[in-house]
């Protein structure tokens, strides 16, 4: 790590303080382009015990830059990882508001919840599946907290991977049942297909986004527990929203999940 603890505390707390009030701010690495990205984990890290201490709880864990259509239109060429506190959490149709987010984006995602514990290193899609109770459609609502929506890959994950809101919802479908590389996405707002995709365009099947996550708290002797919500990434890229705006994912084989805008 390069940065001291009192410089990670602090830029913790910029981006926090961010997100509570709606405002932006210039990337981290602007400030500091020396970081590493064991201090941007550590950031995000830290804004996460910012959050436990207000009484709020981390409820999932999301993968975040895992399309090939993300990576690009980022431009960035790995995926990242961050956490969902209960604070995000929408119910199927419900409204977000669109005046507590600076810019805020939809992206299509599969949704998956575990059964049993999974374990890296060597974790895989195999491994994954097979620990799997159910996939589900679900919706992400991202919102970097950098201006004009700017940043590098150790920005983002300081910034806990642009997470926002999100909403799962349709029917729970085991991983047996579907093939989910080729399973059909079709988002679409205010009535109208703004985007079309498949399972496949994540890192080449969904799962493999669950087991790069797995691996990774792996090198922080961490696992992912039964019962953990994990959002495995947008398919397409990110589609803007502002208020009045009605968004719908439909995916094949698992109905279809909506979220409105006020």
């Amino acid at each position: 790590m390069s940065l001291d603890s009192s410089t990670i505390e602090r830029l913790a707390e910029r981006l926090d303080v961010c997100q509570l009030e709606a405002r932006d701010t210039l990337k981290v690495t602007d400030e500091h382009p020396e970081m590493d990205w064991a201090d941007a984990y550590a950031i995000q890290d830290a804004g996460r015990r910012r959050k436990l201490a207000r009484g709020l709880k981390v409820i999932g864990l999301k993968a975040g830059l895992t399309s090939y259509a993300k990576m690009k239109q980022m431009g960035v060429d790995s995926p990242v990882f961050g956490y969902l506190a209960d604070d995000t959490a929408v119910p199927d149709g419900g409204v977000c508001k669109v005046s507590e987010l600076i810019h805020p984006k939809v992206e299509p995602e599969i949704a998956f919840v575990t059964r049993s514990e999974l374990k890296g290193p060597g974790c895989h899609i195999g491994a994954v599946l097979a620990a799997t109770d159910f996939v589900m459609p679900g919706i992400e609502v991202i919102d970097s907290r950098y201006r004009d929506f700017k940043f590098d890959l150790k920005s983002v994950i300081a910034d806990n991977t642009s997470a926002a809101r999100f909403v799962v919802g349709g029917a729970c479908v085991a991983p047996a049942g579907v093939d989910l590389r080729t399973t059909g996405i079709v988002l679409e707002k205010n009535g109208e297909v703004v985007a079309l995709g498949a399972g496949a365009a994540v890192l080449g099947h969904p799962a493999a986004a669950i087991a790069m996550l797995v691996n990774k708290l792996a090198e922080h002797g961490e696992t992912l527990p039964a019962g953990t919500l994990v959002l495995s990434g947008g398919i397409t890229e990110a589609v803007a929203v502002g208020a009045g705006d009605h968004i719908t994912l439909r995916v094949q084989g698992m109905g279809s999940v909506s979220i409105r805008f006020a």
